[in-house]
């Protein structure tokens, strides 16, 4: 007989199902619950396959969120080979086995450690398997079960975004679209309504509402303006458990803003503007401003402005000013205080972009009345043309009047005028004008052919105010008097050969004229009348403006005559004729017998010594080369022969002694300074002697070079100080003074007058004792006294 040997676990289940095994006497839960019991071996699945039940016999059910202090028990592992004397070892792997979930390996009891959450994992696989202890082999084959976490409501819902932010246009519809929020719920959705997410409005009523299953948010109110409000703030609840009492729930903020668009008509805040203008505004400048409100924006705001009717519609113009959205009023054409001082204009608002679905609400323009009021201004005066011009004839007299221009004072005083020429325009002073009637006449004679148009300017300025002045040009043209002869159109200088026949022509003359000609020039020619008689040449005018030369006799001598000078007579058809007498120089030629010239130099053959003119100036100019050779040589020259300042080094300028300056006498105070004699203690002990050579040698002074334009007179000067100080300087002289001994001198006295006022005589004798050097003196005074004694 087979035997069948059964290993049974038995699961703590959540679920309200019947166990076919005997109950457990402890539980870890309050919840009624029942037990499952698994019998494994070999044929274990066929054993215990029960078609009644519900659930698969290796799927179990564990709560999630276990909140009780003891550890959450899950099953019993049980051996019908267990005799309960401890031989077998019950062992458990898989997910979490030995950490999440541990066994008792004596009674297999099986038990969770830590709370469980679906949301982390929702399954665990697990084997169980028992063994002998002793010998450690399995008594039973391993078998695999699977434990599902049993959800519970543990997880609010959670929206997809923080805040939303959406837009709809201004004036929708009710039940428009605005924008869906999302939420989502962690919890099992299979398994009870935890995962069952409903929504619903917490604040923005009655402007919006919510869709409680789908989240989409709409509008629930008729007409919202943007004018009236443009941001509104919702808050959409989203409630788990079906929306029923118990459930969780999240919020979240939508804030929503109305766009805007065009249903508002442009408006002016004032029915009438009013406006000054100078009468001198310029053109295209801005007069004023007006603008329109328009409680819309962006481009349902922009306004275009116009003109539509009045009695200053062309004479004022407006544009709109794109950042401002003002309507600007400019002037088109120049103002006029005296003509009209007030202008009433209707101008027009109207907005660019319009919107078909808010006709309804009325035409978008807007009109207003515009008063502009023109200010008179001091004008300056105006001419009666814009540009003048005159003609005048070149030869007409002094002083003659050839027009006038007029101005006057446009304002309504009406100020009296001056002229005046622009002397810029004019700086010959040939017009001149009068400044009280705008006469304009001639200062200086005219010449057409000289200058054919003078442009000059008038200035007329007001007497009163004379800064206030206009200009005007005037054009002056030079008609044409016949007041110039005709004359020939170059120099004609011609030959006629030797052997020319009569009758043939040698020379075409052609004539010019500066005076214009309305039919054109006519000229005549003919020969002077002392040269048409005795002429050796005919002239023969050809009735074109041109005429012919022509020979009158058969040959010619260039030895007799070499050049002939023909007169000829030239006249013009004008009032009055003028008529001028121009010569044409024939020279007489050597030809051959073609009539090429050969030679004209007659000179040659009767003055063979002369020379000609071309010679002479070349001659000329050789001579003047050089004449300015030698003067330039001879400069050069002078230069190099100049002398030096000193010519040697002996010769010393400064140093010029003068004998035949006698002195003055005692009375000559000037050359010396008497001071020093009469007190001697001024006299400078260390000053040099000057009539022997000095002991000390001095090193000689150098002096600074004096400038190039140092005067003479200071260059003498300091030349002259620099001797006088200068003790190596010749001649040594020396001052003595001799009105004075000293004190205490041994010799006293040699004064020959104090000798003179003593009663006795003097003996001289002693002279003799003093040696040689005063024997001389001896012998005078002795005798002297032999003299006195006979």
């Amino acid at each position: 007989m087979r035997t069948y040997h059964c290993f049974w676990l038995l699961f703590w289940a959540g679920q309200p199902q019947q166990s076919f095994l005997t109950p457990l006497s402890k539980r870890t839960s309050g919840f009624p619950e029942k037990e499952k019991v698994l019998v494994l071996s070999g044929n274990s699945r066929q054993d215990l396959h029960r078609s009644k039940r519900s659930w698969m016999w290796n799927q179990f059910f564990l709560l999630e969120e276990y909140t009780g202090t003891d550890y959450q028990y899950v099953g019993k592992l049980h051996s019908d080979q267990d005799k309960g004397d401890g031989s077998l070892k019950y062992i458990l792997s898989g997910d979490g086995a030995g950490d999440l979930f541990i066994i008792n390996e004596n009674t297999g009891d099986i038990q969770a450690t830590k709370r469980l959450d679906r949301e982390e994992k929702p399954v665990y696989i697990l084997r169980a398997q028992a063994i002998n202890r002793r010998t450690g082999r399995p008594v039973e084959p391993e078998s695999e079960f699977i434990i599902k976490i049993h959800d519970i409501n543990d997880n609010e819902p959670m929206f997809t975004k923080d805040v939303y932010n959406a837009s709809i246009p201004e004036m929708s519809d009710v039940g428009t679209f605005v924008v869906q929020v999302t939420a989502t719920d962690a919890d099992d959705p299979t398994y009870g309504n935890s995962a069952k997410v409903v929504y619903s409005i917490l604040q923005g009523q009655p402007y919006f509402s919510v869709e409680s299953e789908t989240g989409i948010i709409k509008t629930a109110l008729l007409n919202m303006d943007r004018e009236n409000r443009e941001q509104y703030q919702v808050v959409i609840q989203a409630k788990d458990m079906g929306g029923q009492m118990g459930g969780l729930s999240g919020t979240t903020t939508v804030n929503i803003t109305l766009t805007d668009v065009n249903d508002n008509p442009p408006r002016f805040p004032q029915s009438t503007y009013q406006f000054r203008a100078p009468e001198s505004t310029p053109l295209d400048s801005p007069v004023g401003r007006i603008k329109a409100n328009d409680a819309d924006v962006d481009e349902n705001a922009e306004i275009e402005y116009s003109i539509t009717e009045g009695d200053g519609y062309d004479m004022f113009g407006i544009t709109t000013d794109k950042d401002t959205q003002e309507g600007i009023i400019t002037v088109k054409k120049a103002l006029d205080f005296e003509s009209k001082n007030l202008y009433i204009l209707k101008v027009e608002a109207t907005n660019t972009h319009v919107d078909p679905r808010f006709l309804y609400l009325g035409p978008f323009k807007d009109s207003a009345t515009v008063r502009i009021q023109v200010e008179d201004v001091d004008e300056p005066p105006m001419f009666s043309r814009p540009a003048y011009i005159m003609e005048v004839k070149e030869d007409v007299p002094l002083n003659s009047v050839i027009g006038a221009v007029t101005a006057q004072d446009p304002d309504a005083a009406k100020n009296p005028v001056k002229y005046s020429v622009d002397r810029h325009t004019d700086m010959d002073r040939v017009f001149n004008i009068n400044s009280g009637n705008g006469s304009i006449f001639t200062s200086k004679p005219l010449d057409r052919e000289t200058l054919l148009w003078h442009n000059i300017t008038v200035i007329a300025a007001e007497i009163n105010n004379p800064k206030q002045s206009s200009r005007v040009p005037v054009f002056i043209k030079v008609l044409d008097v016949n007041d110039n002869a005709p004359e020939f159109a170059m120099f004609y200088e011609t030959f006629v050969c030797e052997n020319a026949k009569a009758e043939q022509l040698i020379q075409t003359l052609s004539a010019v004229d500066k005076d214009d000609s309305y039919n054109g020039h006519q000229f005549s020619f003919s020969l002077a009348p002392e040269a048409a008689s005795s002429s050796n040449f005919t002239l023969q005018d050809n009735r074109d403006n041109t005429a012919g030369i022509f020979t009158r006799k058969t040959r010619y001598n260039r030895h007799e005559t070499s050049t002939y000078f023909l007169p000829v007579v030239i006249s013009d058809n004008d009032y009055p004729i003028q008529s001028s007498t121009e010569t044409v120089t024939i020279r007489v030629c050597a030809c051959d017998h073609r009539g090429k010239m050969l030679s004209c130099n007659a000179e040659a053959l009767i003055h063979p010594t002369g020379l000609s003119t071309g010679a002479l100036i070349a001659i000329l100019l050789c001579i003047v080369i050089l004449l300015v050779t030698v003067v330039l040589f001879a400069a050069l020259r002078r230069q190099r022969k100049k002398e030096p300042l000193i010519i040697s080094k002996e010769d010393i300028r400064d140093n010029i002694v003068s004998y035949n300056d006698e002195g003055g006498g005692e009375e000559d105070t000037q050359a010396f300074d008497i001071g020093t004699l009469r007190n001697p203690e001024a006299i400078d002990d260390n000053k040099l002697r000057r009539d022997i050579v000095p002991e000390t040698l001095f090193m000689p002074r150098r002096t600074a070079t004096a400038r190039d334009n140092t005067d003479v007179r200071d260059f003498i000067n300091q030349r002259l100080k620099e001797n006088d100080t200068d003790p190596t300087a010749p001649p040594y002289d020396s001052l003595a003074t001799y009105a004075y001994e000293g004190n205490g001198s041994v010799a006293e006295s040699l004064s020959s007058l104090e000798s003179v006022t003593t009663d006795g005589d003097q003996d001289y004798d002693y002279l003799s004792d003093w040696g040689p050097r005063f024997k001389k003196l001896a012998d005078m005074y002795g005798s002297m006294d032999s003299d006195k004694d006979s």
